[in-house]
């Protein structure tokens, strides 16, 4: 089937198309998640049929998770992409990294799917609030640099219209989804990554010296952003011990000055996975950084 063929199928049916442009975005979901995520309105069974026509079209993969119920995992195929990026939707942004085959997706299913179950989290709880966050306001993998060929890259960025009808105000989330892979010092240290985020100004190309005064040079995220995101950590994969553990860690290192000047100036929180799926993530689960013995909304 030729390309342009291909284009005009999926182009056609509009749930096709958001589907084969949440599997390129979120790089992996289950069919329950899938759901959930493009079409929750509708029987499950329409799901796994459209799963499996854009599978028999070479869009979509999947494998199978036999200690998960036999679970089933989809991603898209480099083909897949190809056919979204071209589209307005998915364009102009660098595509997180692509798992487009069976032994890539097994390799990083775990924290794959645990990021899109977060993102699904807050889908189902602006849907459950009358407010605004659509599939594809959650962003896996956005590129912030941060100067010398480094970047902040954090496991997703989340758009969320709070209020309902015109008048709400757009809230902007960072989020760290830490499965308890890392330690807690490894984990705190991410925060070093935002405060020089938060802190980097690129020095223009070429500026030439002369006897003008130099204009002031911006923040680099002050180009894509009017206010710094809110820096979420959802933690999961330990029990409540492990949690305390790390949000301790979390606390300890403002200590250092860089990372003492962003906790002031911005919002870092951490909550752990089991409680945004009991409570919801606009629920009173999250700790701030700073002061870890108060239970807060992320919105706040």
């Amino acid at each position: 089937m030729t390309m342009t063929r291909m284009r005009a199928n999926v182009d056609a049916g509009g749930g096709d198309r958001l589907a084969l442009a949440v599997l390129v975005q979120y790089r992996m979901a289950t069919t329950e998640q899938m759901h959930l995520i493009t079409a929750p309105g509708v029987r499950v069974e329409q799901t796994r049929r459209r799963l499996a026509k854009l599978r028999a079209e070479g869009l979509v993969d999947r494998i199978t998770l036999p200690q998960a119920g036999r679970t089933r995992v989809w991603f898209a195929t480099g083909y897949g992409a190809r056919v979204a990026a071209e589209w307005p939707e998915l364009r102009g942004r660098r595509p997180p990294r692509l798992v487009s085959d069976p032994v890539a997706a097994r390799l990083r299913v775990s924290h794959t799917l645990t990021v899109t179950e977060t993102g699904l989290q807050f889908l189902l709880d602006a849907r459950r609030r009358g407010e605004l966050c659509r599939p594809l306001d959650f962003l896996p993998e956005v590129h912030h640099p941060i100067g010398s060929g480094e970047a902040v890259i954090p496991d997703a960025l989340l758009y969320y219209q709070r209020g309902s009808g015109g008048g709400g105000s757009m809230l902007r989330a960072f989020l760290e989804v830490d499965r308890a892979t890392m330690g807690p010092e490894r984990l705190a240290s991410k925060l070093r990554g935002y405060a020089r985020l938060h802190q980097y100004a690129p020095t223009p190309v070429g500026r030439r010296r002369t006897m003008e005064p130099v204009q002031e040079v911006q923040e680099e995220w002050r180009r894509h952003y009017p206010l710094f995101p809110r820096l979420l950590f959802v933690l999961d994969g330990t029990g409540p011990a492990g949690i305390d553990n790390r949000i301790r860690a979390l606390h300890a290192a403002d200590v250092d000055l860089a990372i003492s000047l962003f906790l002031r100036e911005g919002t870092v929180l951490a909550a752990p996975m089991t409680d945004l799926l009991q409570h919801g993530p606009a629920a009173a689960v999250w700790r701030p950084v700073r002061d870890p013995e108060r239970r807060v909304g992320w919105m706040e």
